[in-house]
């Protein structure tokens, strides 16, 4: 079940000069796996920004969220203060498998959509796996430090960036080669021409997570559909976690 909420904000902070971390605290039953994401609803706004989780504890009832200012919506969440109220949309959409079938599962990501890999890295340590975490930017500038946030949960994790200002220069799949790193599945989030690189060129099973403009984040407006082997899907609702084999790319 979808559920609707009040939460409140616990700490919003900047961490480049477009990407900013935020913690809210409320109910978080309706997260049953990492890759899911919520649906927050912004003052005088009509469409809700759809936003990855990041990492959760139900423990605590604290959601972490990352998000880049890329137009007004999340403009206005970046001036959002602690104490701060927000109306959210959560659980929605199907997350990553918590139990993919390697011991060593690579956890790719790119930009913005490093964020949900967090999570997944932290719910696959708990369960014995050893995840190898790799985090593409196009800067140096980009980059926020969420490798650390990896190694501190006792994941391998490496950056490559487009111009070489840190880490590998090039892509996530310049680390596989530089390496020499091999898995038999991978995990991953970032851009379109990323992630259809990474299900044409990989030839291991993997899933990807995939990022869209939504309506209404539950299926009902169809306005975030995609083709796949068993026809029109919204990613909103069927995603936004798909097997690398049930995409169709063109």
């Amino acid at each position: 079940m979808n559920i609707k909420n009040i939460y409140t904000i616990v700490a919003n902070r900047r961490l480049t000069h477009k990407t900013w971390v935020m913690t809210i605290q409320g109910d978080t039953g309706a997260i049953k796996a990492p890759g899911q994401f919520v649906n927050i609803s912004i003052p005088e706004k009509y469409l809700r920004r759809p936003i990855s989780i990041c990492d959760y504890s139900h423990e605590r009832g604290e959601i972490t969220l990352l998000y880049d200012t890329v137009g007004e919506g999340t403009e206005a969440m970046s001036r959002m203060m602690p104490g701060d109220s927000l109306d959210i949309l959560n659980g929605l959409g199907n997350g990553f498998n918590p139990n993919p079938p390697s011991e060593r599962p690579l956890l790719l990501g790119g930009g913005i959509g490093c964020a949900p890999l967090l999570g997944l890295a932290r719910v696959l340590r708990e369960s014995g796996k050893n995840p190898i975490a790799i985090l593409g930017y196009n800067t140096a500038a980009d980059s926020f430090g969420m490798d650390e946030w990896f190694r501190e949960i006792g994941v391998e994790a490496y950056i490559a960036t487009v111009d070489g200002s840190v880490g590998t220069k090039g892509f996530v799949t310049d680390v596989l080669r530089e390496k020499g790193i091999e898995s038999g599945y991978f995990q991953a989030c970032g851009p379109m021409p990323m992630l259809k690189a990474l299900c044409t060129g990989l030839d291991i099973p993997g899933e990807v997570s995939l990022e869209s403009r939504m309506g209404c984040g539950f299926g009902a407006c169809m306005g975030c559909v995609i083709q796949t082997v068993n026809g029109p899907r919204g990613i909103c609702k069927a995603g936004p976690v798909f097997r690398k084999e049930e995409l169709i790319w063109k």
